[in-house]
């Protein structure tokens, strides 16, 4: 069977969904870095790709990817109870409401002083987006780094989602991030395992929280684990850079959405704004595992060890799921409850059970924070290229979105 790897490399988020239409959405098998692969797709794939009986994480995610992106020894390797003693860590920071509200005002705060610092420049919104959110973090999460510091953590957070999917000088930068966060967050945690701080009235930091984690096995994270998993938080809160960038895109193209933000009192539209722009733009190709065992998925064989894809962006433009999927139209979430098995901008499956991502709901929070703030902003939109490559991964406008504030 023809090996992919090198059709993934250079077709990006069109690769998968290409190669489904060629079977009519049914499984699609094919070798990934010499390794058997199946592809599948919809709702029915996402169940049964989210089932631990079925699918499982630990050796399915290869070096590059760990070394770049994730981290060795991440919460995203592990199944069964270890997986979940790790994942309740970030189940407690990102899923609390609270947290989340708190992170939303370190954003917004942090935007303000940014905007108003730079009244009459041209800037990069992707750019200036990234250093925003690793200063709202930074304060939110009570990480003890000045914003020289910062301003570098918000960098390498970029630099590590930018080059994990591909070979060559993109790559190479990801990896001396990752090794030089690493470094520098374990010293954090060190920090505080020497001289932990009293306990505060709305709990620990995120930074406490992972650094006096105990695990499955009743244990202390190694340090450097540690460093990983506090990683884990920040590096996916800049990573909303994308996003942001995306959703400054569907603004210019669709500018009628700037006034129904503009006049979203109870914020329904910008939470819909949010998850369209999720579900429209490309951000995670697919995800992969390994099947746990010999077994089937609608009749045919998956052997042992084969490693199962899961189609992400196609599902979230698939018209049996979607009408006229290829329309940007935040209204189609202003209604009922979408379906979490359908939407999987990140994944599928229930969070609190399974590898769906437990930072969800900081995601739609801050991108629905910033379109607002962007839709009430008075700025121009100089000439450039706005193209988003699809053979690119991780994608974004060439550009990356300038502007000229007001």
């Amino acid at each position: 069977m023809r090996d992919s790897t090198i059709g993934v490399l250079t077709q990006g988020y069109a690769w998968l969904p290409d190669r489904l239409r060629t079977v009519d959405g049914e499984a699609y098998r094919t070798r990934l870095l010499g390794r058997p692969a199946i592809a599948l797709h919809g709702p029915d794939a996402v169940r049964y790709f989210y089932d631990e009986e079925h699918v499982v994480r630990k050796a399915a995610l290869p070096d590059p990817v760990l070394d770049t992106l994730f981290g060795q020894d991440a919460v995203h390797t592990l199944d069964g109870d270890a997986h979940r003693a790790r994942k309740a860590l970030f189940l407690a920071l990102l899923g609390d409401e609270r947290r989340v509200e708190e992170l939303g005002d370190h954003l917004r705060r942090r935007w303000q002083e940014a905007v108003t610092a730079r009244r009459g420049e041209r800037i990069v919104l992707f750019d200036e987006t990234a250093r925003v959110l690793a200063l709202a973090v930074r304060d939110w999460a009570g990480l003890p780094l000045d914003d020289a510091l910062t301003t570098e953590l918000g960098r390498d957070c970029v630099a590590m989602v930018d080059g994990f999917a591909t070979p060559g000088p993109r790559h190479l930068r990801a990896r001396r991030a990752r090794t030089r966060q690493e470094h520098l967050m374990a010293d954090v945690v060190a920090g505080v395992r020497e001289d932990p701080p009293p306990p505060g009235d709305t709990g620990p930091s995120a930074v406490e929280a992972v650094a006096l984690h105990r695990d499955a096995d009743d244990g202390l994270l190694p340090e450097h684990t540690a460093a990983v998993e506090l990683l884990n938080i920040l590096r996916p809160t800049v990573a909303i850079a994308w996003y942001t960038a995306f959703a400054a895109h569907a603004l210019h193209r669709w500018p009628h959405h700037r006034d129904l933000l503009r006049k979203d009192a109870g914020g329904v539209h910008a939470v819909a704004f949010a998850h369209e722009v999720r579900r429209f733009y490309p951000f995670a190709p697919f995800v992969a595992g390994l099947a746990a065992r010999d077994l089937e998925w609608r009749g045919d064989p998956v052997p042992e060890h084969t490693l199962v894809l899961l189609d992400l962006y196609g599902q979230n433009h698939d018209p049996r799921l979607w009408d006229h999927p290829y329309r940007f139209d935040p209204h189609r979430f202003t209604g009922a409850a979408h379906r979490p098995e359908a939407l999987v901008p990140q994944g599928g499956g229930d969070p609190a059970e399974g590898h769906r991502c437990a930072g969800e709901d900081i995601t739609v929070m801050a991108l629905a924070t910033l379109a607002t703030e962007l839709a009430r902003l008075e700025y121009t939109v100089p000439d450039q290229d706005l193209t988003i490559p699809l053979s690119r991964v991780p994608t974004l406008p060439r550009s990356g979105f300038e502007l000229r504030l007001a």
